[in-house]
């Protein structure tokens, strides 16, 4: 029912998902990026839970690009950046999880413009406007791609946020102030012991400071994308394939 195909687009390796069936130009075009230490595929089987699910998104292609960075070839273990695991566990332990707010990877703009080449490419390979393009991600994604739609110089269609986390701050509050309102959805869970609650309470509060449309899941759980996640982020592309976001 779903084909699958590999692509570069870039400098990044990417798998596409789309309903065998599909014909035309998409209604929409989904781009999701993987979390920190997970192969490039961790995420593809979930264009075939939402495709199946949804009458409505039986037309909507899937983009899952790979993250640049091998950390460890033999369980296709990537990253975007590198992390400081123990600092992060350590402000965890005292209790100063604020402290990443501030913090700005210095890869961050090398990916922000990988992740722009395949949003131009979707724009032309598809025909789609940037209001029928989605961005999101998990965790390490998720960060990845809120620095892009902030940041993004035309309003996208919606911006998908499972499990990640205020960085950046500063940078981030006033791309967030400029950017046309943003359809959003992001979840956390309540005991999330890599990325902190806190931390997406405080990435929450910046969208709605700055007059973002924003759907907060939060479950009692810890770093995954529960079925509450996947149901929210279905109907925001719903409504992106019914109205353009």
């Amino acid at each position: 029912m779903i084909e699958y195909a590999k692509q570069k687009i870039g400098d990044l390796n990417c798998v596409h998902a789309a309903h065998r069936d599909a014909k035309g130009k998409p209604d929409a075009v989904v781009i999701l990026c993987h979390g920190f230490g997970a192969p490039g595929t961790d995420l593809v089987p979930i264009a075939s839970e939402l495709i199946l699910s949804s009458g409505s998104l039986a037309n909507v292609r899937f983009v899952f690009p790979e993250a640049p960075i091998e950390l460890d070839p033999n369980y296709d273990s990537r990253a975007w950046w590198m992390i400081d695991i123990e600092r992060i566990q350590l402000l965890m332990i005292t209790g100063e999880t604020r402290a990443m707010r501030k913090e700005s990877p210095e890869r961050l703009p090398i990916c922000n413009a990988a992740i722009n080449k395949i949003i131009e490419f979707s724009k032309s390979e598809f025909e789609v406007k940037s209001t029928h393009l989605v961005v999101g991600g998990f965790s390490q994604g998720a960060m990845l791609t809120t620095d892009v739609a902030l940041r993004h110089p035309e309003r996208l269609g919606g911006l998908i946020v499972w499990s990640g986390s205020l960085i950046n701050e500063a940078a981030w509050r006033q791309a967030a102030k400029k950017q046309t309102r943003l359809d959003i959805v992001q979840s956390h869970g309540r005991v999330d012991p890599i990325l902190p609650f806190a931390g997406g309470e405080l990435l929450r509060d910046l969208f709605r400071e700055t007059n973002h449309n924003v759907q907060f899941v939060e479950f009692n759980g810890q770093h995954g994308i529960p079925q509450e996640s996947i149901d929210a982020a279905q109907k925001l592309i719903e409504r992106v394939v019914a109205n353009g976001g």
